[in-house]
C-alpha cells in the first residue's frame, strides 16, 4: 500500500479510522525551521469532526503529539513524528457492513486488490486518514510562510450553489466567518441550506474546492514527467472523494482561441514580470511563472448515507443497505484544508528541489 509522498520533503502517514490513532512521520524539514504544536493544531482545528451541524457528529479533539524532531521550538532535520489518537471510534457501529459494500466506496476495489479490508468505518479509506497529511501540510506550510508563500483555499461550489470570490483579495477571515468555509456571504447561507437538507433527507452533496497560492517564485518544477501542475493533480486527486482537477482555465479554456488564452507578459508595479489574465494558472511548461498559482478541485457526494441503496454482499447476494455510522452530508467544508495541505507539500517539496538546484555552479564559474 502506497502511504508515502514526496521527493525531498517527504511523508508516510499511518493509521485507520478506528484503530488506535492516526498520524505522519515528516522527512526532510529542514533544522532550525521554528515550530510548536500550535502551528500543527491550528489546521487540525480546522479538519477535525463535529464542528458544526453540517459535519459528521464523531467527536474527536485531534490533539497532535509530536514525538520526535523537535527541540527546543526548533526542527533538528530529522524526522517528526506527529501521533493523533481516536478518542471517539464506534467500530461496532459498522458491524452490519462487514459482508455489505457500500455503493461508490472503496469497500468492494479494496477487498478485490488485498483480500481483506477493515470494515471499520472504512480503515485507511476514510478521510480520517488525512489527519496525518494535514499535520504535515501544517509543517510545510510554516516552512513556505518563511519564503513568502501563502496558501489559502475555499469552498467555491456546492452542487449548483457557485460563489463569487476575489481570489486576490480574499483571506482566511473571510473563508472562516461562515461554517461551509465560503466567502461569499450569500452563497455561503445557500450551501448551508442545501447540505442541511441533504443531510436531514440521508442523503448527501459534492461540490468544488478552489485554492490558490501566493508568493510562488519562478521556477518549481521538474518537467517532463514531474511538471508543477501534474505533481498538485497527483496530490490532490489522491484526497478521498475527489474526482477532478482543474489549474487556470481549465476546461474553459478550451472554449477560447489561442489569441484569447494566451498570457502576454506585461511588466509589474514591483519589477516582477506579470501576464495580462493568468489563465495559465501560474505554471507554463510545468513551471512555475511567479503568478498566482490557481487551482480547483471537485469532490463527489459522500458515499455513505443512510438513505436505502441497493447494493449486494460478499456472496453477490442483492441486498438493501442504510448505512448507519457517522458521515459527512458534504466533504467540502472540511476538505479547504485538505486541499491546502497537499498542495504546501508540494510546493514545499519543489521549492527545496530548486533549492537544490539553485546552488549548482553555472557552467564556466
Amino acid at each position: 500500500m502506497s502511504s508515502q509522498f514526496g521527493k525531498l520533503f517527504r511523508i508516510a502517514t499511518f493509521g485507520e479510522s478506528h484503530g488506535g490513532g492516526v498520524g505522519v512521520v515528516v522527512e526532510g524539514c529542514p533544522p532550525r525551521l521554528t515550530l510548536e504544536a500550535a502551528d500543527i493544531q491550528r489546521d487540525l482545528d480546522r479538519r477535525r469532526p463535529g464542528q458544526s451541524h453540517l459535519t459528521t457528529p464523531r467527536q474527536e479533539a485531534d490533539a497532535v503529539e509530536i514525538l520526535s524532531g523537535l527541540f527546543e521550538g526548533v526542527t533538528l532535520g530529522s524526522p517528526i513524528a506527529m501521533l493523533v489518537r481516536n478518542k471517539d471510534a464506534r467500530p461496532e457501529a459498522y458491524e452490519a457492513m462487514k459482508n455489505v459494500f457500500r455503493p461508490s466506496h472503496a469497500d468492494f476495489t479494496t477487498e478485490a486488490k488485498y483480500g481483506v479490508r477493515n470494515w471499520q468505518g472504512g480503515g485507511r479509506a476514510s478521510a480520517r486518514e488525512t489527519v496525518g497529511r494535514v499535520a504535515a501540510g501544517a509543517i510545510a506550510r510554516k516552512l513556505l510562510a518563511s519564503a513568502g508563500i501563502d496558501v489559502i483555499g475555499w469552498v467555491q461550489r456546492v452542487q449548483e450553489i457557485e460563489a463569487q470570490v476575489d481570489s486576490e483579495s480574499v483571506d482566511l477571515s473571510a473563508v472562516e466567518a461562515h461554517i461551509t468555509r465560503c466567502p461569499d456571504a450569500k452563497a455561503a447561507a445557500q450551501m448551508e441550506a442545501a447540505i442541511d437538507a441533504a443531510r436531514r433527507d440521508g442523503d448527501s452533496l459534492g461540490g468544488v474546492v478552489s485554492c490558490i497560492a501566493r508568493g510562488v517564485p519562478a521556477g518549481l518544477g521538474e518537467p517532463v514527467f514531474e511538471k508543477l501542475e501534474a505533481a498538485l493533480a497527483g496530490a490532490l486527486l489522491s484526497l478521498p472523494a475527489a474526482k477532478g482537477f482543474e489549474i487556470g482555465s481549465g476546461f474553459a479554456g478550451t472554449k477560447l482561441r489561442g489569441s484569447e488564452h494566451n498570457d502576454p507578459f506585461i511588466p509589474g508595479d514591483d519589477g516582477r514580470t506579470r501576464t495580462a489574465a493568468n489563465r495559465s494558472g501560474g505554471v507554463q511548461g510545468g513551471i512555475s511563472n511567479g503568478e498566482t498559482i490557481e487551482v480547483r478541485v471537485a469532490f463527489k457526494p459522500t458515499a455513505t448515507i443512510s438513505k436505502a441503496q441497493q447494493t449486494v454482499d460478499r456472496e453477490g447476494n442483492a441486498v438493501t443497505l442504510e448505512a448507519q455510522g457517522r458521515h459527512d452530508p458534504c466533504v467540502l467544508p472540511r476538505a479547504v484544508p485538505l486541499v491546502e495541505a497537499m498542495v504546501c507539500l508540494v510546493l514545499a517539496d519543489h521549492w527545496l528541489r530548486q533549492k537544490a538546484v539553485d546552488v549548482l555552479p553555472t557552467l564556466g564559474d
